[in-house]
């Protein structure tokens, strides 16, 4: 009898708790993705002596070229790369005072989120500057300047939302041409209420997706700026990308003292299904900006200053005595 109520604590127990010791299994299943983490940097066609600092951000236009925002004093602040990594061309010398963000448009216009400068540009290709919005160097709440933006995402019409970000708290739209068109939110907890909106994506309906990072949420408001619900279940999300096709990424924390702790180090990728919020797959990775190529690649901005490259596949066994010889592609 003892030995009978025994075996079943023991498989009541574990079933509670599954975990027990050991590996936690991935939310959704495994993402069976490969890696190089060192994108841009080898092999190294950059010009002598430069190196990545801090990656803030990294997205690709409509050839796969790849555009890389980052910190670093020993390289011009916004490097454009070929698919495979291969040095392009770059810009931005003194123009930038905190590179935080980038999003490549529907006509392919580069933009980038200043939130050191206050501002939010946009950008050709090749480095000519068609519109700033805010005014650099100066902080504000009202229709012409920004308090540390953070992040930018585009609707299916051509507007476009600026989370603002640091400093406010609070989403901006503006018109496809760049009029002011309504804000919303403030400092707090309730619903509409941010506290560090870090990220911001629109789906193929023009539902608005913003990462809520300090309150460990992601709210989801419609074209208007009206509260539609929240998920509270993906931790301290860092970024949000998503897809023409609508697939839902994210990198993520869980929480944002953990997020700040361990420096980016201890995060994960996650696909989302965006109309339930369920996770569909995950993975490891450090991180404080991701974007989906049009090719299925993942490129992640990271603070450790590095670019990672995720495309699909796996290994299913060692690579034997030329293991550690060179990097995986």
């Amino acid at each position: 009898m003892r030995t009978t109520l025994s075996l079943l604590m023991f498989f009541g127990l574990t079933a509670l708790w599954p975990t027990g010791q050991g590996w936690y299994p991935h939310e959704g299943g495994l993402l069976k993705y490969r890696v190089n983490i060192r994108f841009g940097e080898e092999p190294d066609t950059m010009p002598d002596g430069w190196k990545l600092g801090r990656v803030s951000a990294a997205a690709t236009d409509n050839k796969g070229d790849v555009y890389v925002f980052h910190r670093g004093p020993k390289a011009d602040p916004l490097i454009v790369f070929d698919a495979q990594g291969r040095y392009l061309r770059s810009w931005g010398r003194g123009a930038f005072v905190n590179p935080h963000g980038i999003r490549v448009d529907r006509e392919n216009h580069i933009w980038t989120v200043d939130n050191g400068g206050h501002v939010v540009q946009k950008w050709t290709p090749e480095g000519t500057l068609l519109l700033t919005l805010g005014t650099k160097g100066k902080h504000g709440a009202d229709e012409k300047t920004f308090y540390r933006p953070t992040d930018i995402a585009f609707a299916p019409e051509g507007s476009f939302y600026v989370t603002d970000g640091y400093g406010n708290s609070r989403v901006v739209k503006f018109s496809k041409d760049g009029a002011y068109m309504l804000a919303w939110g403030k400092k707090g907890t309730g619903p509409g209420e941010f506290n560090t909106p870090h990220s911001v994506g629109v789906d193929s309906k023009g539902t608005i997706y913003i990462s809520d990072r300090e309150n460990s949420r992601i709210q989801i408001f419609d074209a208007n700026g009206k509260f539609l619900r929240m998920w509270t279940h993906l931790g301290a999300t860092q970024g949000i990308f998503i897809t023409p096709q609508d697939e839902m990424w994210i990198i993520t924390h869980r929480n944002n003292i953990e997020n700040l702790t361990y420096d980016t180090l201890a995060g994960r990728i996650m696909k989302i299904d965006p109309a339930t919020g369920k996770i569909l797959g995950a993975m490891e990775s450090p991180g404080h900006w991701i974007h989906v190529s049009a090719a299925g690649e993942i490129f992640i901005g990271s603070l450790t200053g590095n670019v990672f490259r995720w495309h699909p596949g796996w290994l299913e066994q060692g690579l034997g005595v030329d293991e550690g010889i060179r990097p995986i592609k």
